[in-house]
């Protein structure tokens, strides 16, 4: 069998090279496709994972956004109608469902946020299978798209299958330089060209206090040049900001805080047992919901809200999950 993966975000070789590594292993022919955004494909480097990098994101406005997908989409068309696969998997990839839908190619969309509007919509009508967490109520689905039919439904989170035989590699924190003795703050900063993004001012706070904090380094993992520029201006000795995407599991297993404007590097402190406060600024999903309610997540109000010290519990993974559930659920679509 042929499978085709798209990646169109920093996450998505993280959290589908459990899966693809399941098929490469089921014997079947892969083809990853991505586009430049952020450190998608400096991820996909880093894992290993082959791939043929096509298109760019379109930037924050809608007129951009529609435009990289129209050219993004023409231009994938091409390679995917030359592998002919058999079914294709992605996570909220609109190129993809174009695509399928286009060349009649059974799809499987993994998502664990409900509201990103149209992307959700285009995604989830052309699916044959949507896998979500369970803690996403099933009205909120059928809203954006996906009928209570194409539902799989997975226990947890979806970090708690990529990081199931996780262990963080001390390697990482040392080369970037970073002294385990002081108080280490993972940052991720909000997601300023998702549709889904709103003014997010606690950021910017958080990074004043953290650049002039004493005895915290505080590693800020970007999205955009934009924001690395901006925070390197800072001229802060307690600032790191990495050249390179970085295997930021490692860094949030090794930190002593996290604070993300963001969905999954959230859910990877909470997945390995790091205290994370949520600074994100959009609807809050049903999953961080959940999460917030149960205390494994915090809600952060204001900078000085943040307790900057060493924690003394061991991270590691703290409900793995076995892959093998997504990979059935997404065969289900055939």
């Amino acid at each position: 069998m042929k499978v085709w993966f798209d990646c169109t975000a920093a996450a998505h070789p993280v959290v589908l090279r459990p899966v693809i590594e399941r098929f490469r292993e089921r014997g079947d022919e892969i083809l990853v496709t991505a586009r430049e955004n952020g450190e998608t494909v400096g991820n996909l480097e880093r894992l290993g994972i082959p791939h043929l990098v096509i298109g760019r994101h379109g930037g924050a406005g809608k007129a951009g956004k529609a435009l990289a997908l129209g050219t993004r989409s023409s231009k994938l068309a091409r390679p995917v109608w030359k592998f002919r696969p058999d079914l294709a998997v992605a996570h909220g990839s609109v190129d993809l469902a174009v695509l399928s839908r286009a060349f009649f190619i059974p799809s499987a969309q993994m998502q664990d946020y409900e509201f990103a509007g149209l992307q959700r919509k285009i995604a989830w009508r052309v699916a044959r299978r949507v896998l979500v967490p369970d803690s996403i109520p099933v009205d909120r689905l059928v809203k954006a798209g996906a009928r209570e039919s194409k539902l799989i439904r997975f226990p947890g989170l979806k970090e708690d299958y990529y990081l199931a035989g996780f262990r963080p590699d001390p390697v990482v924190p040392a080369e970037l330089g970073v002294e385990l003795e002081r108080v280490l703050v993972i940052v991720r900063p909000p997601p300023e060209t998702a549709a889904y993004h709103a003014d997010n001012p606690l950021y910017e706070q958080v990074i004043d206090r953290l650049a002039l904090a004493e005895g915290v380094t505080a590693v800020i993992i970007p999205r955009t040049e934009g924001q690395r520029e901006r925070a390197r201006a800072r001229d802060s000795a307690n600032l790191i900001v990495p050249d390179v995407a970085v295997d930021a599991q490692s860094l949030i297993a090794y930190a002593d805080l996290v604070v993300s404007a963001g969905g999954t590097m959230n859910r990877e402190a909470v997945a390995l047992g790091t205290p994370v406060y949520t600074t994100f600024a959009g609807k809050m999903g049903g999953v961080d919901e959940a999460l917030i309610a149960d205390g494994s997540l915090k809600l952060l109000e204001s900078a000085d809200q943040l307790e900057l010290l060493k924690r003394s519990e061991p991270t590691g993974p703290r409900n793995p999950r076995d892959p093998e559930f997504l990979v059935e659920g997404i065969l289900s679509a055939l």
